[in-house]
């Protein structure tokens, strides 16, 4: 009797910037989290830049994941530690690295597809790995792509050049995503025209990791930050809101759990407003460790702004964290944060860059913990409907599936 074998899955290429670079990296790792949820029904294979002291090629998770080199080790910097665009800003030598980069990843990526042959791309980023996605189906080595914006590719890259490159990418997709409705309409505002447009945002493991601990009492005075030190986090402004949340709750004290490019000017910035004492620069911290300090906290601040780049988050992964814990949260008013929230908006959002107002909201978390609390856990039932990684893994697995067909 012959053995009756499991058909093969269908191979999907994925192209990245930004991805861990070993486990537990204190990047962001929402498109992993992704993958090896997609895992499940397709062999997914991930081409993103290599970066100092990672493998280049490894599993991890179930995903195949190559690394490609675009630059000497030591160069290699310029997706890591805040994100491509706010290097380019910071540190204009390092569009030197840009051919390279962009090289490097088509080379690797037309390597796999003339070998390996995908059914499909998915490309994270509409540049530049929506336009790799793109030449690699001009070429015919891939018979489609879906692309997924989450953010900053969308909101900035506002040049005549840019633009006219992810409408041409856009309108050649089998489907777009973005994480947002704020991105849909901002999508459509600049003129992309996808054959299929999904709101689908990342996700989050709110049954799994980021869960809250009723018996655990949270920590009074404790108010965090999470995230990359960059402009579009906001986070000076948090930093002039906290003396007049001191002179409310003297006994109040930020932990910010992050590294980027403003670290110095941020540092100097609490110097100068007198808060050295109050203010504790905590660095990286990787995954595994988040979920306890979000149980503990008092509070988590989102202060995010738009950039002068244009540059704004989509939907910032560490909000559905904080509410998996049921971590009172104060965040910045914008259309996808407000996906999020709901019926408690009013009570949770306030204006982008009022460091007065997020002062007041701050305050009205920290002198009344239980209305803040009871409001944390509704939010949660609505993060777990919105935003856990199994609704959410379904979503784009469908829409991949549904793209793979003629």
């Amino acid at each position: 009797m012959s053995e009756i074998r499991a058909p093969a899955r269908p191979l999907l290429l994925v192209l990245a910037s930004t991805y861990p670079r070993w486990a537990n990296d204190p990047e962001p790792g929402f498109v992993h989290e992704l993958c090896r949820r997609l895992a499940q029904g397709f062999e997914v294979v991930v081409v993103c830049p290599h970066a100092r002291g990672a493998r280049v090629r490894e599993q991890l998770d179930g995903v195949e994941v190559l690394r490609y080199r675009y630059a000497p080790e030591a160069l290699e910097t310029l997706v890591h530690g805040g994100g491509m665009i706010t290097h380019l800003r910071r540190f204009p030598w390092k569009w030197l690295l840009v051919p390279g980069f962009v090289l490097g990843q088509v080379w690797a990526a037309a390597r796999l597809a003339r070998s390996r042959r995908p059914v499909l791309v998915h490309a994270h980023w509409l540049l530049p790995q929506g336009l790799i996605a793109w030449t690699l189906r001009a070429a015919g080595l891939v018979p489609r792509y879906v692309l997924t914006s989450h953010g900053a590719d969308l909101y900035g890259l506002r040049a005549a050049p840019a633009l006219a490159l992810k409408r041409r990418v856009a309108r050649d997709c089998a489907a777009m995503s973005v994480v947002s409705s704020g991105m849909r309409d901002e999508a459509a505002s600049v003129g992309l025209r996808p054959p299929r447009l999904e709101v689908i945002p990342m996700g989050a493991d709110l049954q799994g990791r980021f869960t809250p601990r009723p018996a655990q009492a949270r920590e009074p005075g404790l108010i965090v930050f999470v995230g990359r030190l960059v402009e579009k986090k906001g986070l000076r402004h948090l930093l002039d809101a906290m003396p007049q949340v001191l002179r409310n709750c003297p006994d109040a004290r930020l932990r910010i759990v992050g590294f980027g490019p403003l670290e110095a000017q941020l540092r100097a910035q609490a110097a100068s407003l007198g808060l050295l004492r109050q203010v504790d620069f905590a660095g990286a911290m990787a995954q595994s460790e988040l979920p306890p300090l979000l149980r503990s906290a008092s509070l988590l601040v989102a202060p995010s702004v738009r950039a002068a780049s244009g540059d704004q988050e989509g939907l910032p992964v560490v909000l559905m964290e904080a509410l998996g814990c049921a971590c009172p949260v104060v965040a910045s008013e914008s259309p996808g944060v407000a996906d999020l929230f709901g019926d408690e908006a009013a009570s949770c959002l306030v204006p982008a860059g009022d460091a007065q107002a997020l002062a007041g909201a701050m305050l009205r978390v920290l002198e009344q913990p239980g209305p803040a609390r009871e409001r944390a856990l509704r939010l949660r039932e609505r993060a777990l409907r919105l935003v856990d990684w199994d609704p959410i893994g379904t979503a784009y697995a469908a829409l991949l599936r549904e793209a793979c067909e003629p």
